[in-house]
C-alpha cells in the first residue's frame, strides 16, 4: 500500500476515483480541481502539495506540486496529523472544515451544496489508504 502523501498514493487515488462507479454517479456535477496542502508533523519533515483535478466525476490529472501555483478552485490545508485522522475515519471531513481543523479556500457555497460529493471522495480516498 502506498503511503500519504506520496506521488504512488496520489496515481493510487486517480485510479480509484476513475473506477468507482459511485462516486461518477454522485460526483457527475462537480467542477473544480482542489490541491491538499499537507503542513509538516510527526514524519513529515516538508509541506506536501497535492494537486487533483475534478470534472464531472472523473480525475483527469494529478501531481505533486512544489507550492501553491497556480490557484486551483479549492485549497484544503491542515496538518499531516489532522489529514491521516480523515483517511482513517477518525475525524469527520465536514467537522474538520467547520472546526476549521481542516482550512478551505474556494467558494464553500459549493462545496455545501455538494456534499455527497465530498464525502464520497473522502471515502475513496480512505478506502485506498486502509
Amino acid at each position: 500500500m502506498a503511503s500519504f502523501p506520496s506521488s504512488e498514493w496520489l496515481s493510487n487515488f486517480m485510479e480509484k476515483l476513475n473506477a468507482d462507479e459511485q462516486y461518477a454517479r454522485i460526483a457527475k456535477n462537480w467542477e473544480g480541481d482542489l490541491l491538499f496542502v499537507i503542513d509538516p508533523e510527526e514524519n513529515l519533515t516538508n509541506s506536501a502539495y497535492l494537486y487533483l483535478d475534478l470534472w464531472h466525476g472523473k480525475c483527469r490529472q494529478v501531481e505533486i506540486r512544489k507550492d501553491i501555483g497556480e490557484a486551483p478552485a479549492f485549497i484544503l490545508r491542515s496538518g499531516y496529523t489532522n489529514f491521516m485522522e480523515i483517511l482513517s475515519g477518525k475525524l469527520d471531513p465536514m467537522q474538520a472544515m467547520m472546526t476549521r481543523k481542516l482550512n478551505v479556500k474556494g467558494n464553500m457555497l459549493v462545496m455545501m451544496r455538494n456534499v455527497p460529493t465530498v464525502l464520497d471522495f473522502v471515502r475513496c480516498a480512505r478506502e485506498i489508504s486502509q
